[in-house]
């Protein structure tokens, strides 16, 4: 069947973006005919299994004007003469008044080729993130004058101007998003709140192996009963990292413990290099990024997961982690801090715990009690998968978002 609906994304495949991959295989499997345009290619040396499982055909724009730029030049010959067109150009200088930047002409580019190449049979593009790929989706629909709908996310609300937020909420058919505090920030900026809806991504818990995981026993008292440490995030600022290894290096000598990390990052070889310069580098263990179906044995083996989250100097901040749903799906007890989304996942001391970001000494009490007491981690472990199944189910976001499909094309066919 030819795509209805286009799926916009920065970059296809992603490891870090597994509940992109999953809402598509989702809407797939239920009846939507879709395609993929991503304005980048892929760099992660891995897919996970559910990629091979998407069916839809993928769309690459070109990632920078010198990559193709004949491609681009065509683009712009055959869009000109569009209606939209010229308003849409408009609003590009408008906006590259505001932000003369060399992204902001990338922007308009890939909008031309999409706009060229967008299936004939396209009646809506559904965008994911706020920032690069909304603008493209942005100039594009209004090009080709069809509706766009968009989900937003963490990093690309809370590190974009306010000017823009308001404009792209303007143009959308309807935005989701995944917590209660995006939501809140976002119905603040719109002149017509209900198109912004809170949609939890959640879990198709299908894929997660639900057989009972052996109580942990470890206590770090000896070598022999190390406790297991455990996190997946990519190496960069808004992880806080840097405070889970200052924890970790002041932790008493006496406590037995190791540590490993899944996930790449630019950030990676700095923190290598502060284990080392803490002396704790061989207690650690950096894997890299992996596929999933690693990952999820890595946390069945692991008795404690840790993500420092914290809010960043310009913003940027996680949503709702969901590598937390993930862990939890398996027993795994969680501790993690008390910012954006995730105290609407942890409700502190009874299915995780929580301590203040960037505070490396409440973070260091926190892994001593944890570490120390195997029962209370599995009370916490055993609270938050029965949470996690209970709340943040793939279903009810699913349900939400094929609601909102639905009333898009049905608008676009005159219904």
């Amino acid at each position: 069947m030819p795509p209805r609906v286009a799926v916009v994304l920065k970059g296809y495949p992603r490891l870090s973006e597994t509940f992109v991959a999953q809402e598509i295989r989702a809407l797939e499997q239920r009846g939507f005919e879709l395609c993929i345009i991503s304005l980048r290619q892929p760099y992660d040396p891995a897919a996970h299994p559910i990629h091979a499982e998407i069916e839809a055909p993928v769309y690459y724009l070109p990632e920078y004007v010198h990559d193709d730029l004949p491609r681009v030049l065509r683009a712009l010959l055959r869009t000109c003469w569009k209606p939209g067109f010229w308003r849409a150009l408009a609003i590009f200088l408008r906006d590259l008044r505001r932000d003369p930047t060399r992204s902001r002409l990338r922007r308009f580019a890939q909008a031309l080729v999409m706009a060229r190449e967008t299936p004939v049979t396209v009646q809506l593009y559904y965008t994911h993130f706020m920032h690069t790929p909304a603008s493209v989706s942005y100039y594009a629909a209004m090009i080709n004058r069809i509706p766009w709908s968009l989900s937003a996310h963490a990093k690309d609300i809370w590190t974009i101007p306010q000017w823009e937020i308001r404009e792209k909420l303007a143009s959308v058919d309807w935005i989701v998003t995944c917590t209660s505090a995006n939501h809140q920030y976002l119905c603040g900026l719109s002149d017509a709140s209900e198109k912004v809806e809170l949609v939890y991504h959640g879990l198709d818990f299908e894929r997660f192996d639900q057989n009972p995981v052996a109580a942990s026993e470890r206590d770090g008292s000896e070598v022999a009963r190390a406790v297991l440490l455990i996190s997946v995030g990519r190496a960069v600022d808004k992880k806080g990292y840097e405070f889970l290894l200052a924890a970790l290096a002041a932790l008493p000598a006496k406590l037995h413990w190791r540590f490993i990390h899944i996930g790449g990052g630019e950030l990676l070889a700095r923190l290598q290099q502060q284990a080392l310069d803490l002396g704790i580098d061989k207690k650690i263990e950096w894997l890299g990024a992996l596929p999933q179906t690693e990952v999820l044995l890595r946390y069945r083996a692991a008795d404690l997961f840790v993500l420092p989250s914290k809010i960043s100097d310009d913003g940027d901040r996680d949503g709702l982690p969901n590598v937390l749903m993930e862990a939890q799906s398996q027993r795994l007890a969680c501790l993690s801090t008390d910012i954006s989304g995730i105290p609407e996942l942890i409700v502190h001391a009874q299915t995780g715990w929580l301590v203040e970001q960037k505070n490396a000494k409440a973070l260091r009490q926190a892994l001593e009690t944890l570490i120390c007491d195997p029962d209370l981690r599995n009370r916490l472990g055993q609270a938050g998968f029965e949470r996690v199944r209970q709340e943040f189910s793939m279903e009810r976001g699913i349900d939400a978002l094929v609601r909102r499909l639905q009333m898009s094309l049905a608008r676009d066919h005159g219904q």
